[in-house]
């Protein structure tokens, strides 16, 4: 049997306004009576009818989270904690995969009717910040990097203070040619010359020389790009003592190629990685890896949809910083 708003108040001996507003988070209630309409909640085993709450708001209580690929892990471990942090709000989350495609990215971006969603949280790779500004969509929070300052509220990490730290993780174990793999001259690119910027400004830093040789690039980061790079990287007769991966699936596609040539990691090759996925705690070695704060990143993106929606839809766009750590691993620690 399904309780109501009325049953829980005729056990607290209250109004139904009153358990409304406990229900709700009204801090105007008196300490004794919240204890007993919480008491008479538990009893019960009572559930608000987030339905109907969504239908008097005008509201589907679904939102979106569209995000390039699925298979790269950092977005489906991403996805995992945007569903936890909605659930808070009573929301449930559509998943869409766009590819990167401009088209696409569109249709997720403009073509989500306002019947089947409230609000999206998009990583593009395609569109532009004026891609965006000329679209009629409804509330939309921004993850990434290929639009900074645009007509959304975003959710960022600090890639090059990020890329610059793990860089100098290397240069501090005595590495000196330390190649980068996963560099993207495309549009789509923009991780990609953000964390590039961060290894030039740790080698600088250092005194060391950029040496082009020493930067692969990969159309994609995928685990057999970072292979293909790796593998390009030894026969070009370039023999870089470390390796900084721009996302773990790179350096997991590494550690692979590294072992075919029968290079030992980190005895002979140091390799890190950019991302924290699951997959690089249990690779053999382990990876170090830059750890974004996957769990904050998905909570702020949450977080500003429903200040959104709750407030004032036309103010400034905000920006706010996720935070990140290194999580050294056998990939770079000598036994």
């Amino acid at each position: 049997m399904r309780h109501r708003l009325k049953d829980v108040a005729e056990r607290a001996g209250v109004s139904v306004k009153t358990v409304s507003n406990v229900v709700n988070g009204y801090v105007h209630v008196r300490p004794d009576t919240r204890a007993r309409v919480e008491e008479a909640i538990a009893e019960l085993n009572y559930r608000p009818n987030l339905s109907a709450r969504h239908l008097r708001k005008g509201r589907t209580g679904v939102i979106a989270l569209a995000v390039p690929e699925l298979d790269i892990p950092y977005f489906a471990e991403l996805a995992r904690y945007v569903v936890t942090a909605a659930a808070d709000f009573g929301w449930t989350v559509l998943i869409d995969q766009t590819g990167g495609g401009r088209e696409q990215e569109r249709v997720v971006a403009s073509g989500i009717t306002d019947h089947l969603i409230d609000g999206l949280i998009f990583s593009p790779l395609a569109l532009t910040a004026e891609d965006l500004a000329g679209l009629d969509n409804r509330p939309m929070v921004l993850l990434g990097e290929r639009v900074d300052h645009g007509p959304a509220d975003h959710v960022v990490i600090d890639n090059v203070g990020a890329a610059r730290e793990i860089t100098s993780h290397l240069i501090g174990l005595g590495r000196r040619r330390i190649a980068a793999i996963g560099s993207q001259r495309t549009p789509e690119g923009a991780s990609a010359r953000l964390r590039l910027t961060g290894y030039t400004d740790a080698l600088r830093a250092a005194g060391l020389d950029y040496d082009e040789a020493l930067v692969a690039p990969a159309p994609a980061w995928h685990r057999a790009d970072g292979a293909a790079a790796m593998r390009g990287l030894l026969t070009s007769g370039v023999r870089p003592d470390a390796v900084f991966c721009f996302n773990d699936t790179l350096a997991l596609g590494a550690l692979r190629a590294l072992h075919e040539a029968g290079l030992r990691v980190p005895e002979d090759v140091a390799v890190v990685g950019f991302d924290d996925i699951e997959d690089g705690r249990f690779s053999i070695p382990t990876l170090t890896t830059v750890a974004p704060d996957k769990a904050q990143i998905a909570r702020l993106a949450v977080e500003l949809l429903a200040e959104r929606l709750d407030g004032d839809r036309t103010a400034p766009a905000r920006e706010l910083s996720a935070p990140y750590r290194l999580e050294l691993r056998e990939s770079t620690q000598l036994p």
